[in-house]
């Protein structure tokens, strides 16, 4: 047997014997698999504790720097969050067209949070993952909430339509705004009817 620098090792040959034995049994399935499973879910705990690196890819429809402004993101424990999204009543979609518009605004939404700020997703659903889907009256009120709500911090993610169906294509369809604090969202929305 080689010791660490390579070289025979002086043990005697009971001994050598016992550490190959030793050696062997640690790295059988039953012994290996569940220590390489219980360290997956330990890292897997690591890399959701700590708040994650903001992505420095170019966001579209996201203003991550605004986000962290506000002081809710990290003090609103049990305060109640929840995310509305706007729909344009011009564009004149069927309720399939916005139902789908609306889900790609939620996880267009998600996937961005996920890059800058995980913990207040994981806040979010904890509350049940809220979502209020309200109209407007066209692009320029849209554009206007979306301002309105970037001042105040709230992210914002636009659906931009691919235009295979019942709108041209580039045409601005949804918008997310939240998820947030209830009060704070509905700052910007509560005059918008619901749909």
């Amino acid at each position: 047997m080689l010791n660490s620098l390579g070289k025979p090792s002086s043990l005697p040959k009971k001994q050598q014997k016992q550490e190959r034995e030793w050696l062997a049994s640690s790295f059988r399935p039953e012994n290996f698999i569940p220590g390489l499973v219980i360290g997956f879910i330990v890292g897997l705990l690591w890399d959701l504790s700590k708040p994650a690196i903001n992505d420095t890819r170019k966001k579209k429809n996201f203003v991550p720097g605004k986000l962290q402004e506000g002081s809710w993101v990290s003090s609103n424990g049990g305060e109640e969050l929840k995310m509305v999204l706007v729909v344009r009543q011009d564009l004149k979609m069927k309720s399939g067209k916005i139902a789908s518009q609306c889900a790609h605004a939620a996880t267009g939404m998600y996937a961005e949070l996920m890059y800058s700020h995980r913990s207040l997703l994981r806040q979010w659903e904890q509350n049940g993952q809220p979502k209020i889907v309200v109209l407007c009256k066209n692009q320029q009120e849209m554009n206007k909430l979306k301002e309105a709500a970037e001042d105040i911090g709230l992210p914002t993610f636009v659906v931009a339509d691919a235009g295979r169906t019942q709108v041209l294509a580039g045409s601005k369809t949804v918008l997310a705004i939240g998820p947030g604090p209830k009060e704070t969202v509905d700052s910007v929305t509560r005059k918008l009817c619901l749909l």
